[in-house]
């Protein structure tokens, strides 16, 4: 199998120095962030001004939404960078320094030290979904497929659109021969990145495997 964006199968061999949502997508240093687009003018006389954004909206929504419209893959890819970007950071210095410390433990091969940072930051931030997300992909390394699963699945609970922890799942149902579930895993992930070829690749081996196994 080709390498996946994202995909947790192919995270051990790595090294599993990033997280899910972020391997294989290091952002580029001279990737450019949207232009600021122009104050809008001001309604005619008469007429109501659009209704404010929402206050629940968040940037990122914006990111998400431009992802499932791109088509161009290389655009879409420096989308999906800036999304990268945004949904890794927590917002909370000591979070962001937890995970930072199990980054590093994990370079090191300090796997149980990695786990426990992690355990932290989930504990302080449930609502952080890369700290459940790097945990499902150190669970994994370390053999543990049953509870990376239950890392993702909190994941997704959290962040429906997560396609790295969509491509995590895809990965090890593809590796348990749960082709049926990997295939919907996939078909998930395209309907967040559509544009991701390696994903598409996916969907139409796995779905001419199916129809192979029904003949």
């Amino acid at each position: 199998m080709r390498h996946f964006i994202l995909s947790i199968p192919l995270l051990a061999a790595a090294g599993l120095a990033t997280p899910v949502f972020a391997q294989a997508q290091t952002p580029s240093p001279q990737a450019e962030s949207p232009a600021a687009p122009a104050p809008p003018a001001p309604p005619p006389q008469g007429e109501q001004s659009p209704a404010p954004q929402s206050a629940s909206a968040k940037p990122v929504d914006a990111l998400f939404d431009a992802l499932k419209r791109e088509r161009d893959p290389e655009k879409a890819k420096s989308i999906a960078n800036q999304i990268i970007a945004e949904v890794n950071d927590s917002g909370s210095a000591t979070v962001n320094l937890l995970m930072q410390w199990s980054a590093d433990a994990i370079k090191e091969k300090k796997n149980a030290a990695a786990l426990d940072f992690l355990d932290r930051a989930t504990l302080l931030d449930p609502d952080f979904t890369e700290g459940w997300n790097r945990r499902a992909t150190l669970h994994y390394a370390m053999g543990d497929r049953r509870k990376s699963m239950a890392d993702i699945a909190e994941v997704l609970k959290r962040e429906p659109r997560h396609f790295g922890a969509l491509a995590g799942m895809a990965g090890i149902l593809t590796e348990a021969g749960d082709d049926q579930l990997a295939l919907k895993a996939w078909e998930r992930y395209l309907d967040v990145y559509p544009a991701d070829r390696d994903a598409q690749e996916a969907v139409v081996k796995l779905s001419e495997k199916i129809a192979g196994n029904r003949t």
